[in-house]
């Protein structure tokens, strides 16, 4: 088999480690891009896959310290990029957005951590790396390196989110809440919110969007109705967001292109993310 071929074995998961490690999947495709270059010149592996998955985390760990110094001067909240799926099982990214952990709740409990303690907790966590090989990616001590895992185990813990509702109910939310709102159902609308709604929007300063995170359901439904009176309802298709419904926006006058998804739970929507942010949008395919 050619180096090639073990390469192209490996792709889909390599991705889905560098998003859940990086929260982008512009940068997920970049790192193992540049993985390939170090394999294809690389003799001797035993094991590829583990090999390919600490190569690929070095970088991941690269940007994420990158994105950490961003981030100082970032305007406004900071969301992952959005993972668009068709829901297909022939879909090459339908195995990464099944765990739960690439959805975007958790995703941004994720960017709660440090680089060093996302990619221990992360590839032990969630891919069960053994931490003498973490150690090495972080450049650390075993020792150093299980000390970051359990710190972050500690954040991600206090601050997970809800189990992912099923599809159907997400469906049945949604619809609802979409519906209430192009009516003007404002009693509906805030039946469908969860007392504790938050709505959190990352438009990076060169897209609108709350700049500050919206909380509570009566601030949600407010701001929500604001832009409506301001804007017009808006046109949108419905899409699989990091395994949850969402809806994917095209650039309506002077609303930009976005997508847009939500937490669900108890029946009620818990969360929004709206992402703006054009720089976060770039692998998004807006038309109808």
């Amino acid at each position: 088999m050619t180096t090639a071929e073990d390469f192209g074995l490996h792709r889909t998961h390599l991705i889905g480690v560098a998003y859940r490690l990086t929260g982008s999947i512009a940068d997920a495709e970049d790192a193992v891009q540049e993985a390939w270059p170090r394999f294809a010149k690389a003799e001797g592996i035993e094991d590829v896959r583990g090999w390919l998955t600490t190569v690929v985390s070095r970088i991941c760990l690269d940007r994420l310290r990158s994105a950490a110094v961003r981030r100082e001067t970032y305007v406004g909240s900071w969301l992952p990029e959005p993972l668009i799926t068709t829901g297909e099982d022939d879909d090459p990214l339908a195995s990464v957005v099944r765990s739960d952990g690439v959805r975007m709740a958790a995703l941004v409990v994720l960017d709660k951590l440090t680089p060093d303690q996302r990619v221990a907790f992360v590839l032990h966590d969630a891919f069960a790396l053994p931490f003498s090989e973490i150690a090495d990616v972080l450049g650390v001590s075993e020792a150093a390196a299980r000390k970051h895992a359990s710190r972050a185990r500690k954040i991600v813990t206090g601050s997970a989110p809800p189990p992912r509702a099923a599809l159907d109910e997400q469906r049945e939310v949604l619809e609802k809440f979409l519906t209430a709102m192009s009516s003007g159902d404002v009693e509906a609308v805030l039946g469908l919110l969860h007392p504790d709604a938050v709505m959190i929007g990352d438009g990076g300063g060169k897209a609108r969007t709350a700049v500050n995170t919206v909380s509570g359901a009566d601030k949600v439904a407010r701001f929500f109705f604001g832009l409506v009176r301001k804007y017009g309802y808006p046109q949108m298709r419905p899409a699989l967001v990091n395994g949850d419904l969402g809806v994917v926006m095209a650039a309506q006058g002077d609303v930009a292109e976005r997508v847009t998804t939500f937490t669900v739970h108890d029946g009620k929507v818990l969360a929004v993310y709206d992402i703006a942010n054009p720089d976060k949008l770039g692998h998004v395919d807006f038309l109808v």
